[in-house]
């Protein structure tokens, strides 16, 4: 897998546990943590990557389906049991419309610099923008529902948990549609490589790094109070910009390199395939295992994050609904970016 070396970022981790048992200030356990993440994520997607290719197409394409935000879900499962929901909110709402803006946008930037345009396949990018159409049915609809009637707490949740098992079902057969049924007209991002870690290590290394991603986020939300008043930052900054980057840090590095190597096809799978994920998948399930926590995760989402989300959704889909990219292209997506980044830190 073509990626930038990252695995020096470990020492972060090291640091991090460091810093928690030394007592030292909650602002350089919260830095630390955020940076320890970074190549946590890139260990779980390698890994990951070399289960794929030990289990075939198929099964492959599922692991990296189920697997691709897992750094994300867990992050968010300790801001759930921590009452964190608003970050938690913002984080699900920033991790999508990163992928979308920015990753994409410095993909086709870079990936199309040095050329006329880039090509890659519309069935993959047509049926993960349909996807994310239909997420952000789920985020407006309840959000509509709240206002315009009035509703029980009991209600609101009760609908959340009803939308979230639908979008489970779309990513559901929105798998079996690109995996199994109609596997040919993804043809261009299946493409099957040979494990270069043995099955065993593979195995290791995803549990280890899954076991210290949950460390991390344990030592980030327990230092997330202090450190914004330490800090200065606001906290919808933190979870709309900081930690859906650090999250998918490696998973960005990776789609922005094949697009400077012309590889559009892996890279669009990569930003977008990600955000419907994080949409269709991560949300719904934070959702569902919010009703183990003390105040549960509902659907209900600002208008400013539906709004982020909603154009961000339209913005690509244009962008990509010929199934060629231009360096203009990214660069407009990366505006885009700017003005959703620089709104939520002044939110």
């Amino acid at each position: 897998m073509l990626r930038p070396r990252i695995e020096w970022l470990l020492v972060a981790v090291v640091a991090s546990f460091a810093l928690k048992l030394t007592g030292a200030s909650p602002s350089g356990v919260f830095v630390a943590s955020v940076i320890a993440l970074v190549p946590l994520a890139g260990l779980i997607g390698r890994s990951t990557e070399e289960l794929a290719a030990h289990a075939g197409p198929q099964i492959g394409g599922l692991l990296n389906a189920t697997f691709g935000n897992v750094t994300e879900l867990i992050v968010g499962i300790f801001l759930v049991l921590s009452g964190e929901l608003a970050v938690v909110k913002a984080t699900l709402i920033g991790s999508v419309v990163g992928n979308l803006l920015l990753v994409l946008g410095m993909a086709f930037a870079v990936g199309g610099w040095n050329r006329i345009q880039q090509s890659f396949n519309r069935n993959t990018a047509s049926m993960h923008i349909s996807s994310l159409t239909i997420a952000v049915m789920g985020l407006l609809v309840p959000a509509l529902f709240q206002v315009l009637t009035r509703t029980t707490p009991a209600e609101t949740h009760a609908l959340s948990v009803s939308v979230s098992a639908i979008l489970i079902v779309v990513y559901g057969l929105s798998l079996l549609f690109s995996l199994k049924t109609h596997r040919s007209l993804f043809g261009g991002t299946s493409e099957q490589e040979e494990p270069s870690w043995p099955l065993p290590l593979a195995v290791g290394v995803l549990a280890a790094a899954t076991v210290l991603v949950a460390f991390m986020s344990e030592f980030l939300v327990g230092a997330l109070e202090p450190a914004v008043r330490e800090l200065g930052i606001p906290r919808a900054f933190i979870g709309i910009i900081i930690i859906p980057i650090v999250g998918n840090a490696a998973e960005h590095a990776s789609a922005v390199w094949l697009a400077a190597r012309d590889k559009m096809d892996i890279s669009i799978e990569i930003a977008i395939g990600s955000s419907a994920q994080v949409a269709l998948f991560v949300t719904p399930v934070l959702v569902l295992i919010s009703l183990l926590a003390a105040t549960p995760l509902n659907y209900v989402f600002t208008p400013l994050e539906i709004a982020a989300v909603g154009l961000s959704t339209v913005i690509v889909g244009l962008l990509v609904a010929d199934g060629r990219s231009t360096w203009l292209a990214g660069a407009q997506m990366l505006a885009a970016y700017a003005i959703v980044a620089v709104t939520f830190y002044f939110l």
